[in-house]
């Protein structure tokens, strides 16, 4: 019985250790495929009132999104970008409220995002592209980017190269993709799995992990940014935010919200009172 308990004890390690190759093994290419395919949220709600469905021609991609005129003279668009795995529906509130303060709005789904095409989401690479096409279609006038997380990331990365961008709100926006996705990896991804997922993710996205960055853009930007973070933003820790704005080089601000986690800095009332006041500073009333 000893004998056979023995032979059951290597059996069992033999197995064991095999299955932890195999799982060695896969995970880098489970790692790309969570970078390169996040969770795909469909759009189950019609356009805001007074707007209607758009479709963009991105860079490569085509972008399905919402477009609506101001009330009153036209003081400029406002463009919302969502974050990832996210959609445009969680703009159609900030579409209402800057549609009648007199901006033009839109918002769209980001690539690889809600219903419009893309076979990969790049962290910025391509999104910015896609942004820079969209910014084709605005009417002559200042133009102020809002974005979420993702979103915000995006518009910072092409506010550092396209002039017609006035103004950006960049909420809970990571620093650099390397950084948050070595941090948000499972605790199972060691430094060398982590580096072999980010190698196969650029190879099938066509990207380059550290071109999605952020920082680097901010030390180009030279228009006010307003740069707001929840304060207990655990997926995305505040220190992010506090790299983009040491890095801006034009007018800054930072709002840090107490208790807020990600994606919750934009839910009160006090922090959209406060970015009203912000883009009006920039933007005259008419």
């Amino acid at each position: 019985m000893k004998k056979r308990g023995r032979k059951i004890l290597k059996f069992i390690g033999i197995a064991v250790l095999l299955l932890a190759v195999l799982i060695a093994f896969k995970l880098p290419a489970v790692g790309a495929a969570l970078i390169l395919h996040p969770l795909h949220r469909p759009v189950t709600v019609g356009p805001p009132p007074m707007c209607e469905k758009v479709t963009f021609s991105g860079a490569g991609a085509t972008l399905q999104g919402w477009r609506g005129p101001g009330v009153g003279n036209h003081r400029g668009t406002v463009i919302y970008l969502h974050g990832v795995a996210d959609n445009r529906a969680s703009g159609a509130g900030v579409m209402e409220r800057f549609r009648k303060r007199g901006f033009d709005v839109i918002a769209y789904d980001s690539r690889a995002h809600g219903e419009s095409g893309g076979e990969a989401c790049t962290y910025g690479f391509y999104e910015k592209e896609d942004l820079r096409r969209v910014l084709d279609t605005v009417a002559p006038g200042p133009i102020v980017m809002i974005g979420s997380s993702l979103g915000g990331a995006v518009a910072l990365q092409l506010a550092a190269t396209d002039p017609r961008i006035s103004a950006v709100v960049a909420a809970e926006s990571f620093s650099d993709f390397r950084t948050v996705a070595t941090e948000r990896a499972p605790f199972v991804f060691t430094q060398a799995i982590i580096e072999k997922a980010f190698k196969l993710a650029e190879e099938e996205g066509h990207f380059q992990i550290d071109a999605a960055s952020p920082v680097v853009a901010a030390r180009a930007i030279t228009v006010p940014v307003l740069v707001i973070h929840g304060a207990a933003d655990t997926d995305t820790p505040p220190a992010h935010s506090q790299r983009i704005l040491e890095a801006l080089a034009g007018p800054k601000r930072l709002i840090l919200v107490p208790g807020a986690g990600h994606n919750h800095s934009l839910q009160g009332r006090e922090v959209w009172e406060e970015i009203e006041q912000w883009i009006d500073s920039i933007i005259a009333l008419k």
